[in-house]
């Protein structure tokens, strides 16, 4: 039995080429970083390709959500300052609860793309698979401190029923000893992973297959 890939007509397989058919099956991801067309890397400007080949170098793959962007140049650029801002930079928030957030959010969005690649950075930071896992399929089941709890309910209210967000909810974050800066972060990081979710959803973007090996 022979497995090929799915690629759309109009977008260069980013692994190879599909094997010849014999047998018509599809692989379980699709070979590809969205479903509309992608430029080549080589095409893009100076700024953009150093991006790229600095991503290589540290994470050994440029992620798909960076390919996909990349149909928008101006837009990528963009993406990344938020991306890092949020992600990367200050905040009593560390990284493992921003990466937290995303996860917990992705899953109520059932937004495959960023569980993949999220999902991955909790299991990279927290050293626990099995919390990467949990965090991806039931945040409940998790034994969090009170602390992360009130955060991931926070995060996933925000993002399920975001018209009944009231007072009670963000003093439920100081009592856990978040500052009002943290709530807005949290708040921030949660707002940016349901955009995210959606423009991924849309597209049809799918992770590098590389996420799936990593750090289990």
């Amino acid at each position: 039995m022979t497995y090929r890939s799915v690629t759309p007509p109009h977008n260069r397989p980013i692994i190879g080429s599909p094997p010849p058919l014999q047998e018509e099956m599809t692989l379980p991801q699709p070979d590809y970083a969205m479903a509309l067309p992608v430029p080549d890397p080589e095409s893009l400007e100076d700024d953009l390709k150093a991006y790229f080949a600095k991503c290589q170098e540290k994470l050994g793959l440029v992620p798909n959500v960076l390919r996909s962007y990349s149909a928008r140049p101006k837009k990528l650029r963009t993406f990344i300052r938020l991306y890092n801002e949020l992600m990367l930079g200050d905040s009593g928030l560390d990284k493992l609860e921003r990466e937290m957030i995303a996860v917990v959010v992705s899953s109520a969005n059932h937004c495959y793309y960023c569980l993949v690649a999220h999902g991955q950075a909790v299991r990279k930071l927290s050293g626990d698979p099995q919390l990467g896992e949990m965090l991806v399929m039931n945040y409940r089941v998790a034994h969090l401190s009170a602390r992360h709890r009130a955060m991931l309910d926070f995060a996933w209210k925000l993002t399920v029923i975001p018209h009944q967000m009231g007072e009670e909810d963000r003093q439920g974050l100081r009592d856990q000893g978040f500052s009002d800066a943290d709530i807005f972060d949290i708040a921030d990081v949660a707002g940016f992973y349901n955009m995210s979710n959606r423009v991924a959803s849309a597209v049809d973007m799918i992770p590098n297959p590389e996420y799936h090996q990593m750090d289990r």
